[in-house]
């Protein structure tokens, strides 16, 4: 018989990126008791991943729990970003509803939509807690407005209509009922969650059934599996066969060897847990995202929903620069296959392929953003490689007509920078759809249809154009015909001619050409990228030259020589900025740009084949 657990609720906290959910996951755990008095707590604790520290955002769906009152709260907080979306999908099948977070003056945003859309197809009541309600030009009431708008538009049934709203400052750890009373803590949104979540539902002496939504990699235990207990309860040491909704022939028997709950920020370890209850396994090696859990003589998979698919793709090869081997600790196409490989065991929206050559592989994802987060991990952990230029994932419909993916780009500008905007977007295909006035009219919101490869490479063009005042989000759209051929890049690259170390000398005479990537001492090779011309088409230049010197000519003349400073590429814009017959060269030390073909001949020969 299903019955309900009344000391559980399960929630996720959803948003746009940026909009305060990792912040107010904080201030739940601060005010929930978790932490001592006196308790040194790191600022966005749940942030763990170092990349995720750095760059402010969340990229992996992570599970904590708190009790209040009684209840035991598990908490699933989940990225903000488009790239990352394959987390939020899944997770949704974890809990029993969601905190939307929106920002009190931002308002509605793509992802908001996105993750919105997701929650409501699964039936999930939803609290909306407008965050950033401190903020100068914070508009609690309009926001509100756009978010009713946004659940009708998305067709919301009258019980998700008739949602609860709750105003917060996660910084400052208050939240109240009504926009223009401040609240003095989190207690109106602890209190939301007990009386509108519904609690967890499940028949606790029919068969186990526990479906994996996550998984979690640990070098010690291997793969741990981490879902929730629909029906039945799961115990330490007992028998359960591994099934799969989308694999029906899939049926392996394993044993629970290790079981943990979350508290707090720890897992706990537990003999047995029953429904409702949000579950770590480990022990099981053949685990996936999807599977069910099931008492061997009850084999029922629970539905998965199917993750979307990657639209974007890159080949990662094996470095075989003249400078290959010199900076990395693992360089052979075993180590990156292997460490590929493993990245699928934690990242459900990631492909990788194998190709013709056994040095290159394909690998696709939801993203520029994600597939560069991929090559940062591993380069931090000792791999050196290659990857090509980011590519979109084409198909062809019945009558065999090219599609390819697009996107709708929503983008924040200062008016006077939106015919700049307007008019490189329109060179990139992109179809101008709405265009509204915001924040008092000093910024205008665009909204674009545009090719997702004509989004390759545009960000950092987009900041210098916007002078950083500009916000861009995009957001997968559908598959469309093809737009047409773009031209990516307008300038052409500073080709070093020959290799050796680069001279003050050789690099103020190629300074006039163009913009230079590399200090003096840096070593270069024949066919490495060292800057950018001005022109369109490639210039081979010597920066090893050194100056003739005579009797009365000394070295020191050298010094007088004024270079003006490199500009030095980050991952990503060096990833923008390779074009589609060029590599980048990543090392745990260093990152190159190189032609695909260095020797100078074979490269204009092959262009000229291309030509012909």
């Amino acid at each position: 018989m299903r019955q309900k657990r009344e000391d559980v609720r399960n929630v996720a906290i959803i948003a746009h990126v940026d909009h305060g959910k990792t912040t107010l996951v904080d201030v739940l755990l601060k005010q929930s008791g978790v932490f001592r008095e006196n308790q040194e707590v790191a600022e966005r604790v749940m942030d763990s991943n170092e990349i995720e520290r750095e760059r402010g955002i969340t990229i992996l769906s992570k599970n904590t729990a708190v009790n209040y009152k009684g209840t035991k709260i598990n908490i699933v907080d989940t990225p903000g970003h488009a790239d990352f979306g394959g987390e939020v999908e899944r997770v949704l099948k974890m809990v029993n509803g969601v905190i939307l977070v929106v920002d009190a003056f931002e308002g509605a945003m793509p992802q908001t939509k996105f993750v919105l859309k997701k929650a409501l197809e699964l039936k999930l009541p939803v609290i909306v807690c407008i965050n950033k309600i401190d903020r100068p030009e914070a508009r609690p009431e309009e926001v509100v407005d756009e978010v009713l708008e946004l659940f009708l538009e998305l067709e919301a049934d009258d019980a998700q209509l008739d949602c609860p709203f709750v105003f917060a400052s996660a910084k400052t750890g208050v939240a109240s009922l009504d926009p223009h009373k401040p609240g003095t803590s989190m207690e109106p949104l602890f209190e939301t969650i007990l009386n509108y979540i519904p609690a967890p539902e499940g028949d606790p002496d029919a068969g186990t059934q526990v479906l994996i939504s996550t998984i979690d990699y640990n070098d010690y235990v291997g793969r741990i599996g981490v879902g929730k207990v629909d029906n039945g309860v799961i115990t330490v040491n007992e028998e359960v066969v591994i099934c799969n909704h989308h694999e029906p022939d899939k049926q392996v028997k394993v044993k629970v060897s290790k079981l943990y709950e979350f508290d707090g920020l720890n897992k706990v370890e537990v003999k047995s847990a029953s429904i409702g209850s949000i579950v770590a396994i480990s022990g099981i090696s053949d685990i996936h995202i999807g599977d069910t859990l099931c008492s061997p003589d009850q084999i029922l998979p629970i539905p998965f929903q199917k993750i979307s698919e990657p639209t974007i793709s890159m080949q990662f090869m094996v470095n075989d620069s003249p400078l290959a081997g010199q900076e990395g600790k693992y360089v052979t196409s075993r180590h990156i296959r292997t460490r590929l490989f493993r990245e699928l065991n934690t990242d459900v929206s990631l492909r990788v392929e194998e190709t013709d050559s056994t040095d290159c592989f394909k690998v696709s994802g939801r993203g520029e953003l994600h597939l560069s987060v991929l090559i940062e991990t591993m380069r931090r952990e000792g791999y050196e490689f290659a990857v090509s230029k980011a590519e979109v994932i084409y198909r062809h419909d019945e009558k065999g007509k090219l599609l390819e993916p697009m996107e709708i780009a929503y983008i924040d500008v200062p008016n006077e920078f939106s015919g700049t905007v307007i008019e490189k977007l329109g060179q990139r295909k992109g179809e101008l759809r709405n265009m509204t006035s915001i924040t008092s009219g000093t910024y205008t919101r665009l909204e674009f249809s545009i090719p997702a490869r004509g989004l390759i490479g545009y960000r950092g063009e987009f900041l210098t154009d916007t002078k950083g005042n500009g916000i861009l989000n995009t957001i997968f759209d559908d598959y469309a015909p093809y737009k047409g051929d773009i031209q990516y890049r307008k300038q052409g690259s500073l080709i070093a001619f020959e290799p050796g170390e680069a001279i003050t000398y050789g690099l103020y005479n190629a300074q006039e050409r163009g913009t230079l990537f590399i200090n003096p001492g840096e070593k270069v090779y024949a066919g490495m990228v060292v800057g950018q011309t001005g022109r369109s088409e490639d210039i081979e230049i010597n920066v090893c030259k050194k100056k003739q010197l005579t009797n009365t000519r000394s070295s020191s003349a050298d010094e007088a020589l004024r270079l003006t400073p490199p500009r030095i590429l980050s991952l990503e814009q060096a990833l923008d900025f390779i074009d589609t017959d060029e590599l980048l060269e990543v090392t745990p030390k260093s990152l190159r740009i190189r032609k695909k073909i260095l020797d100078p001949t074979l490269r204009k020969r092959a262009a000229m084949s291309k030509k012909g």
